[in-house]
């Protein structure tokens, strides 16, 4: 396929002016006279130099990588249907859409970008972390910093130790039955050609308490309803997680709650203040 510059460079500027801040979470700010959002806003929204986000709305530069358009696609918000023409475009096969697909609908993101007050994060059905809310790295840590199979929480809990330090020593064992039960789920639903049968395999390799709980063939172990952190600075936390699934993407919104009044509510809000410093 052919770059079409003109094309991409209209859909881009059409895209960019349709969007007001707070559409992507960003603040509005006094003496606001651009129509939507600036160049250097989507840019940033993007992870790309400004530079290069203005030559392609001005018909200039590189044809883009897919990587970069996929980033641009999720930075500016667009639907699925939006996505794959943007990826068309730039002269691209569209990715696949279902499961194995890491874009983000529009409506997960509009509401996570409204959660700066509590912890929440975007998953996928392997329980990869594609999006977090700030207080949501305060509590956890950046989680999706990883690559390769260790982007699943499920592969790292079984895979590095030092995942489980986060969360309350009592409720490992019901995580590791979870975990396994979820993933031989995933694995029936996907087949055995996919990323989850991909995950198992290494897995059955390398840990022999995923082998054991792996052959009890267990369905449908769930959580309890409340989840235990261990932060450390400001120890446990006990929190009730509601989930808001898009059953297109096969991706979830996971949101952590404390009940009003409670010890870990009051460590909740210290943990904003903590957050903060840390990401400043």
């Amino acid at each position: 396929m052919v770059i079409d510059r003109a094309g991409l460079a209209a859909f881009l500027r059409r895209r960019r002016e349709s969007l007001q801040p707070e559409d992507v979470g960003l603040p509005r700010g006094r003496r606001r006279r651009t129509n939507g959002l600036r160049r250097e806003e989507v840019a940033s929204l993007c992870h790309m130099s400004t530079d290069y986000y203005a030559r392609l709305e001005r018909e200039r530069g590189p044809q883009p990588s897919e990587q970069m358009i996929a980033s641009i696609a999720q930075g500016l918000h667009l639907s699925l249907d939006e996505r794959d023409h943007l990826f068309r475009l730039a002269g691209h096969n569209p990715p696949v859409r279902g499961a194995a697909s890491d874009h983000i609908s529009p409506g997960l993101l509009r509401t996570l970008d409204r959660l700066d007050d509590t912890p929440a994060e975007i998953i996928t059905e392997l329980a990869e972390t594609l999006r977090q809310s700030p207080l949501g790295v305060a509590l956890t840590g950046d989680t999706t910093q990883y690559t390769g199979p260790e982007r699943s929480l499920g592969y790292r809990w079984f895979a590095d130790p030092a995942t489980r330090d986060r969360y309350a020593p009592d409720d490992h064992p019901l995580l590791s039955r979870m975990f396994a039960s979820g993933l031989r789920a995933v694995v029936t639903l996907r087949g055995p050609d996919s990323k989850a049968a991909h995950y198992a395999g290494l897995l059955l390799e390398r840990s022999a308490e995923f082998r054991a709980l792996w052959d009890q063939h267990e369905i449908g172990v769930r959580p309890h309803e409340v989840k235990r952190f261990i932060h450390p600075e400001v120890g446990l936390l006990e929190l009730h997680c509601q989930a808001l699934l898009d059953p297109d993407q096969s991706h979830r919104l996971l949101i952590y709650t404390a009940v009003p009044g409670s010890e870990s509510y009051d460590k909740l809000r210290l943990l904003s203040v903590v957050g903060a410093q840390s990401l400043g």
